[in-house]
């Protein structure tokens, strides 16, 4: 059992499409920092079901909520868009209203596979980010943790991710905020990664650190060497 300290200066974190694993990876690392966090499905039952099993794993103090992902995005300061790419489009303008004013964290990439491994899609507004942008006209979208192992977040023996992520947008405020989410995840740094319209190499890496994982029968991610 890992234990919270509660941080009532930390944003509610409303993970839209939280039951996957990445969704409720990330979940279970903010709240055992401390975040408040609620995850979001398309089913309430379900999304509850998933935060009650987290809840089972951490200590009660800042309890992980369930619910329906428009209720989710209503409920959230900073909302966290981590659904498959094939239902990116539609989870956005069904909680476009709900989203308006808030940061939106895009998580989402674009990729195809087949018997050749993990490939870029293209994207008409050049990335999931830009698309999220063009559907959420009155939220400010942000672009991070595309490069992050559910399998790492989700696993209790590992303590520290070592890795560091990437933040792209286009508002200092909202990508400062974004970066120190980041590094409320154990061993990250948040790292100013350029405006939104980078996002789509950014995305795009996704399928090259698949390819290395396959190999290497690992779970790479991305470390940025600076002074």
């Amino acid at each position: 059992m890992e234990g919270r300290v509660s941080d009532e200066q930390a944003p509610r974190v409303g993970v839209l499409g939280g039951t996957g694993d990445l969704g409720r990876g990330l979940a279970r690392r903010w709240a055992a920092a401390g975040v408040p966090v609620v995850l979001g499905s398309r089913d309430a039952a379900r999304a509850q079901e998933a935060a009650d099993a987290l809840n089972s794993e951490l200590s009660p103090d800042v309890p992980v909520a369930g619910a329906a992902n428009a209720d989710c995005a209503r409920a959230a300061q900073v909302a966290v868009v981590a659904v498959p790419w094939e239902g990116h489009a539609a989870l956005l303008e069904e909680c476009r209203d709900a989203l308006a004013g808030k940061v939106v964290v895009d998580v989402v990439n674009p990729l195809g596979f087949d018997e050749r491994g993990a490939f870029a899609l293209p994207v008409e507004q050049g990335s999931a980010c830009q698309q999220a942008q063009a559907l959420l006209p009155s939220s400010t979208v942000v672009g991070a943790f595309h490069h992050v192992s559910a399998v790492l977040l989700l696993d209790p023996e590992v303590t520290a991710l070592e890795l560091d992520v990437l933040v792209l947008g286009d508002d200092r405020a909202a990508t400062d905020t974004v970066q120190a989410l980041a590094e409320r995840l154990p061993g990250v740094r948040g790292v100013y990664g350029g405006r939104l319209r980078n996002a789509h190499q950014v995305e795009a890496l996704t399928a090259n650190l698949i390819s290395v994982n396959r190999r290497y029968k690992t779970h790479a991610g991305v470390r940025v060497t600076r002074p």
